[in-house]
């Protein structure tokens, strides 16, 4: 089983994107206090998803759940320009922790359905994705209310299993 944490900044889609893998479907959600935990199975690999609460007020527990945990999925909002640094802040403390020094990072650039949204190149760019040299990362372009993309994302992290 790979303990994977599904993080990001409040209302970035984190519970939908979860729902989506499990169910298949979009699942009417309210803001998460605490966690939500998921089994996850692709291909015959299992993941178990911990969907972490986003709001201020959570973040700084987000560090009780980095034991063992293999996978990071960040989820930005593709339109909250205004948020972005806190993403990158909030990515980069997480990055800096030992528990987290083996994982690897899946960002997915959420809400590219929605107009004027940024592209994952432009939040690739603004994150400076390129500079992260310890960490194995992906951005990726997503819906989390179609699932578009989604797939993609499941994809990269199966084939980085064993990869170490």
């Amino acid at each position: 089983e790979h303990k994977v944490i599904i993080v990001g900044l409040d209302n970035a889609g984190k519970t939908t994107i979860l729902y989506q893998f499990l169910m298949n479907e979009v699942v009417h959600t309210s803001p998460t206090i605490g966690s939500n935990v998921e089994e996850i199975v692709v291909k015959n690999t299992h993941f178990l998803m911990w969907d972490i609460g986003g709001q201020e007020s959570l973040r700084s527990s987000w560090n009780t759940y980095y034991s063992n945990t293999e996978f990071i999925i960040l989820v930005v909002d593709s339109i909250d320009r205004e948020r972005l640094s806190i993403t990158k802040e909030e990515l980069y403390r997480m990055l800096a922790h030992e528990d987290l020094r083996k994982a690897a990072v899946l960002i997915f650039a959420n809400k590219q359905d929605m107009k004027g949204c940024m592209t994952a190149a432009e939040i690739s760019t603004y994150l400076t994705l390129s500079s992260i040299k310890d960490h194995p990362w992906h951005i990726q372009s997503c819906c989390a209310l179609t699932g578009e993309g989604l797939c993609q994302g499941l994809e990269w992290m199966t084939s980085r299993i064993g990869v170490r």
